[in-house]
């Protein structure tokens, strides 16, 4: 698992199949179900589907993907942040996940900000985008800290899901 960036206090890396326990644990926590959805992820072997189908093939075919955030601190698991290509968006878009337990201490503007820096200044990326449910606050208010702006909605394809589009 390749170490992508370290913040004072995150080190944010590749997901490797070993963090099946965690990829449980975050898709099926109160708020990736209900800002995300039901991935239908339960068990280990869909949770390493999951990551090699997500996360890790986007890291062979893009460069950069959804990677793990850890507390530098005893490595403790506590998000996923990275950056997503969408074939129905013109531009890649950064999306982010927290462990409940790990709101409301700055862990989220941290490791975004982070990654938004690492995705202008090594990846060269020059414009992102994210889509976020509209009755999703937090995510909303930490785009904005981001300088985000939004530009309009979309739905999201395969559902009906109404979603905002930002961009920076």
């Amino acid at each position: 698992m390749q170490s992508i960036l370290e913040t004072d206090r995150l080190r944010i890396r590749e997901f490797s199949l070993d963090d099946a326990a965690f990829i449980i644990e975050l898709l099926n926590s109160p708020g990736w179900l209900q800002n995300i959805g039901d991935r239908h992820v339960h068990t280990t072997e869909q949770a390493i589907a999951y990551l090699q189908n997500g996360p890790i093939k986007s890291y062979a075919q893009n460069g950069f993907g959804l990677w793990m955030v850890e507390l530098k601190k005893g490595f403790t698991p506590i998000a996923m942040c990275g950056i997503i290509r969408r074939d129905f968006l013109e531009h890649p878009d950064i999306g982010f996940a927290l462990l409940p337990s790990y709101m409301g201490q700055g862990y989220a503007y941290e490791m975004a900000s982070a990654v938004l820096a690492y995705a202008t200044n090594e990846l060269q990326l020059t414009k992102l985008c994210a889509i976020v449910l509209a009755e999703n606050e937090h995510s909303i208010k930490l785009l904005n800290k981001l300088h985000f702006q939004p530009q309009s909605t979309i739905v999201y394809p395969g559902t009906n899901d109404e979603l905002l589009l930002y961009e920076n």
